[in-house]
């Protein structure tokens, strides 16, 4: 047994520990699925889950997540102007109006998520990912405060690897240009590397919104001896991308291509300048240990550097922000009479600092300043977590985390006051339990869902801080069923929970603009989810291969007692919720190494203000892309692609702007676009 090769696979350190019977010395043995700290079946996973691999990211554009993650059910991603995203796993886009919230993402051990609770996605180039694995549902116990879920990212660089040079380089409507470049080497069965660097540049389908963005990115392993191993990971981007606004119905219909013009006497975004700057620098280091033959031992250190600037239409807005964690823990794996027993003890903290200035915003320069803010921040998970199978196939998952977060701030201008903002010590356990009969599984969870208001909802764009926002927390029920086909040809996967959030946080406007939080009063979630994986031919004649993906998402989303005086929303639909969305993903492989893949996205209707009187209209979003693999010597492959998006040309709103003011809640979709491109390999 080759440990030092074996412990050179491992990617994450979500592993199990294994003893030869031949060989009683420690190894790390290799596992094609992760989930949480263990292997895992996929049929005996307690959770609902879905996992992405890089080819799947590749079936459309490799510009964005948009496409891989709007396969999964119960996930919405938006893209409001080039550059721009925003995420809704398990929830509404209420608290979204770029980013992400509810949702914890880590890159490896590494949270993305910073102290303050948001997640800069857009940071990441989709083209340097291997994988990522969607955990869904509260997971508060072992990730820290969320309520919709867990998005891991495995980067290049990262378990099994080949070595090889790759080059992509493709161009497309509205000014679309990219590069990507990516380095792969095993060194030895040691130590391997992945270096990525990226260029896209975008002038959009709308006025105002051009996109500049640049990234590297180099991951590295290193496994020192046969029960160690290191992995390092950092990550750089400078990110410019121009936000044009939302518009009115009457101005969507008129021009759906301009930018959000002049009201009155307040400007319009392109006399404004209105965009958003980001340079970030995040990176972190992590060490596996096997102490002995049950007992691993992981630590991680991560942080990250935010140049953060956004002219907008009443401000100019200037933040330096700066994160710092720990996350470390033992895990136990054992077998007792043949039966699985798995143990977890850990902490994550994290501490974040914020400066944050405003300005008058004069045609994109700053000038007289508004207000100087310092907002601080910490947030502490300790957690634990057991797994064990008491009959075969019978597994039962328990696990509970005590989660803190607390802010302190000081204003400097136009007032000097100092504060503290702590909210309540949560625990937050979850119980769960799977049971497998042949190719067919069931499950069943409780879990508890707790989201404090991020930094930007404290002290959002009015320049005020909110001491008396709340989190939003609640209980979620869930059961889920799988089946498989013998010749592991058809995977059904479905799920229904009832999530009932108290102090739900909603996002509104005021008369100039400028966005506020507040805790509006209960939600009440309640979904069915439905993924069919299929492979339906397979080798028959002209069709080398035919598969098919679908998720079927069904959403009764309403709101429950209202804590506000105002007109009661009580059994309205939540805002920013669609009742259904439904994808579905056709991929065929043809002789000559050609392939055409297929992507459709049907969303119904969707509520865009509290009141339930203002809803977007539901579209058909269809794309396509079509590829051609040759090969110039042995060691020299190309691929050619092209691609359509929204083949029928619809007229859609995407990224709607929730609870406007003045009306101004509609952003335009780009119309039928085209991109073609040329990707080179060496090996």
């Amino acid at each position: 047994m080759n440990k030092t090769l074996l412990l050179s696979l491992i990617s994450v350190p979500l592993l199990t520990i294994a003893q030869e019977q031949t060989d009683t010395t420690l190894v790390l043995q290799p596992i094609d699925l992760k989930v949480y700290f263990a292997k895992q079946s996929l049929l005996s996973t307690t959770t609902a889950l879905h996992h992405i691999n890089s080819a799947n990211i590749q079936q459309q554009s490799n510009q964005t997540l948009l496409t891989a993650l709007n396969t999964v059910s119960g996930i919405r991603m938006e893209e409001r102007s080039p550059g721009s995203y925003r995420i809704a796993m398990r929830g509404s886009l209420i608290r979204s109006p770029f980013g992400i919230r509810n949702t914890k993402v880590y890159i490896d051990e590494f949270p993305l998520t910073d102290a303050g609770g948001n997640t800069y996605i857009n940071l990441l180039d989709p083209s340097a990912l291997n994988s990522i694995l969607i955990l869904k549902g509260p997971d508060g116990s072992l990730y820290g405060a969320n309520s919709g879920g867990i998005i891991k990212i495995t980067p290049q660089g990262f378990g099994n690897l080949e070595n090889r040079i790759d080059v992509n380089v493709n161009m497309g409507s509205f000014g679309l240009f990219s590069e990507q470049a990516a380095i792969q080497h095993k060194v030895n069965n040691n130590y391997q590397f992945a270096i990525n660097q990226s260029f896209i540049r975008s002038n959009g389908y709308r006025e105002n919104t051009g996109l500049n963005k640049k990234v590297f990115q180099t991951s590295h392993q290193w496994s020192y001896n046969p029960t160690s191993q290191l992995r390092v990971f950092a990550l750089y981007t400078d990110l410019g991308y121009q936000t044009p606004g939302g518009l009115t119905l009457e101005q969507y219909n008129e021009n759906p291509k301009q930018a959000r013009p002049q009201a009155g006497k307040i400007p319009g975004a392109v006399e404004q300048k209105a965009a958003i700057y980001n340079k970030t620098l995040f990176g972190g280091i992590s060490h596996t240990k096997l102490l002995n033959n049950n007992l691993t031992h992981n630590i991680s250190i991560f942080g990250s550097s935010t140049d953060f600037k956004n002219p907008f239409i009443t401000n100019y807005e200037k933040r330096k922000e700066s994160n710092i964690g720990l996350r470390t823990f033992l895990s136990y794996d054992r077998i007792i009479n043949s039966k699985v027993l798995q143990m977890q003890l850990g902490v994550e903290g994290m501490y974040g600092k914020n400066n944050i200035e405003n300005f008058d915003n004069d045609k994109g320069t700053p000038t007289t300043m508004q207000a100087n803010d310092k907002l601080d921040n910490q947030s502490w998970n300790f957690f634990y977590r057991t797994q064990i199978e008491i009959l075969q196939n019978w597994n039962v998952e328990g696990s509970i985390g005590l989660n803190t977060n607390s802010i302190q701030y000081k204003k400097y201008y136009p007032n000097v006051e100092n504060g503290n903002i702590n909210f309540n010590t949560q625990w937050m356990p979850r119980l769960a339990s799977s049971y497998q009969w042949n190719n067919m599984a069931w499950r069943i969870s409780y879990s508890k869902g707790y989201s404090p208001p991020t930094i930007a909802e404290v002290r959002s764009s009015t320049n005020e801080i909110n001491t008396s926002l709340q989190p939003e927390q609640g209980n979620n029920y869930e059961i889920g069923y799988k089946i498989k086909s013998n010749n592991q040809r058809l995977l059904l996967d479905i799920a229904a929970y009832s999530y009932t959030m108290d102090n739900g946080i909603m996002r509104e406007v005021n008369d100039v603009g400028q966005e506020y939080f507040s805790n509006i009063g209960q939600m009440k979630q309640k979904s069915i989810e439905s993924t069919l994986w299929a492979l339906i031919l397979q080798n028959n004649g002209f069709i080398k291969s035919l598969s098919y993906q679908g998720a079927l998402t069904y959403n009764h989303y309403r709101f429950g007692k209202d804590n506000n005086n105002a007109t009661s929303i009580d059994g309205n639909k939540i805002t920013a919720v669609p009742d259904w969305t439904w994808t579905n993903s056709i991929t065929i492989d043809l002789p000559l190494d050609l392939c055409l893949n297929v992507f459709h996205n049907y969303t119904s209707t969707i509520p865009l203000n509290d009141m339930n009187t203002v809803f977007a209209n539901k579209y058909n979003l269809v794309q396509t892309k079509a590829s051609w693999k040759t090969k110039l010597y042995k060691s020299i492959g190309l691929e050619f692609y092209m691609g359509i998006d929204n083949v029928l040309n619809e007229k859609y709103s995407l990224g709607n702007d929730i609870n406007a003011f003045g009306g101004r809640y509609f952003n335009a979709a780009p119309t039928r676009n085209y991109y073609v491109g040329l990707k080179a390999s060496f090996k």
